[in-house]
């Protein structure tokens, strides 16, 4: 494998193409005891409708999450309890863009790990299992449609969104998982579960080059065609409603409000959005801000105010969220907010302190294996260099923030899911 030095950081990186497409990434971390696995695919909860051998396939909502709960039963029982035999802790996840399985370990590592290369690249269903899980995953969707959290963020995608995918749960419904058959997710996983959709990020200490050979020897030799995704049409800014506002048993009233931006799609445009979008969520609403401030000495809110910038294929979007006493005024105090200091600029000493703090944050991002696993995914999919984040972040400007609050934090862009009080 070749390895490449980030001396800003402090750290190695081994990677490696295998010759079926599949890309290794060794994060060498000497003397620690700890070790992770992270096996990712380029396949999540918006990938609903794809194009295989020649033909659209359009499938239900939820069913990149239903095919990750599945994939740990395999021909001879389950993968879990081999994992937990070997002292291997596991888990596994799936976004709007990603399923991630992963493991942690200090013992039998590499045991471990072709326990994780085989279960997640060799599938079985049996009709049973399906219709089984089924009901556990139904009781899962029930339950969190009965959470105010989940609602106010689901409400707010149905207000940001008409044509994009992302407007659905990624769990899905219901409804959309009963759809769900063997062949479905035989269909899924083959299309999307090939070494070249996918990623194998190892931290720790462990040896770059036997990672790569256990990948080579458990996984196909055959690469996988690029799979034809559709999104939807090409969205504006505009939100395909304004408001959505449902009566919940909470306390008081909470809200998170979201503004249309204009995406990125790939390479290091990617994360320059992303921080940026970070630091202009400091700059605006950050707890150290004056809007914060002034909002929390009113009243208006109760101290939990927070949000940040989500990219996701095709769409990316700003939300701010919280409790809050009166959610319409608090959220055009955000708009009015941006407008100022789209206008008027930051201050140049706040600037410096949020750009110090935003830093600071991603260097302290370095400290969590996890975090560094899903970093370096997330560039892989995105086209960029995850460890380049200090040289993209030295380009980034006072203007840069200004603008990006000036042409996104709008009116004209912005959305509003509340929870009120109520039976």
């Amino acid at each position: 494998m070749t390895g490449k030095e980030y001396p800003r950081l402090g750290e190695k990186v081994f990677r490696r193409t295998l010759g079926n497409g599949l890309e290794v990434i060794v994060v060498s971390k000497p003397r620690h005891a700890k070790r992770y696995a992270f096996f990712a695919t380029r396949y999540g909860g918006m990938d609903m409708r794809f194009r295989l051998s020649g033909a659209w396939q359009d499938t239900p909502a939820g069913i990149a999450h239903y095919l990750e709960h599945k994939m740990f039963d395999t021909e001879a029982g389950n993968a879990l309890q081999e994992l937990a035999k070997n002292g291997a802790s596991e888990n596994a996840f799936t976004s709007c863009s990603m399923t991630a399985y992963y493991l942690t370990c200090t013992e039998k590592f590499y045991e471990n790990l072709r326990i994780l290369l085989s279960f997640v690249s060799v599938p079985y269903f049996t009709q049973e299992s399906v219709e089984k899980e089924q009901g556990i995953i139904a009781q899962e969707i029930r339950m969190v449609e009965d959470d105010p959290d989940w609602r106010v963020y689901a409400n707010l995608m149905e207000c940001l969104y008409q044509e994009s995918p992302v407007r659905f749960p990624v769990a899905g419904t219901v409804e959309s998982i009963r759809q769900i058959t063997p062949q479905t997710l035989y269909d899924c996983h083959r299309a999307f579960y090939t070494p070249s959709n996918m990623v194998m990020v190892c931290v720790g200490d462990v040896d770059p080059d036997r990672v790569a050979a256990e990948a080579e020897a458990i996984l196909p030799r055959e690469a996988g065609g690029d799979v034809e995704r559709d999104y939807g049409a090409q969205e504006g800014q505009t939100p395909a409603r304004r408001e959505i506002c449902q009566t919940m048993e909470v306390s008081m009233p909470m809200f998170l409000a979201g503004f249309k931006c204009r995406p990125q799609e790939m390479g290091e445009l990617r994360l320059r959005q992303a921080i940026t979008g970070a630091m202009a969520c400091d700059a605006l609403f950050g707890e150290s801000s004056p809007l914060y401030t002034r909002l929390y000495e009113e009243g208006a809110i109760n101290g939990s105010l927070g949000g940040n910038l989500d990219q996701v294929p095709g769409a990316a979007y700003l939300f701010v969220g919280g409790d809050a006493k009166d959610p319409a005024y608090v959220s055009g105090e955000i708009v009015r907010q941006a407008e100022r200091l789209g206008r008027e600029g930051i201050g140049e000493d706040f600037y410096q302190q949020i750009r110090r703090s935003a830093y600071g944050s991603m260097i302290r991002g370095l400290n969590s294996f996890e975090g560094i696993a899903t970093g370096m995914t997330n560039g892989r999919f995105g086209g960029y260099d995850y460890y380049r984040f200090p040289e993209i972040f030295d380009t980034i400007t006072k203007a840069d923030v200004e603008a990006f609050l000036r042409e996104n934090v709008t009116a004209e862009h912005a959305a509003l899911s509340t929870i009120c009080p109520g039976a």
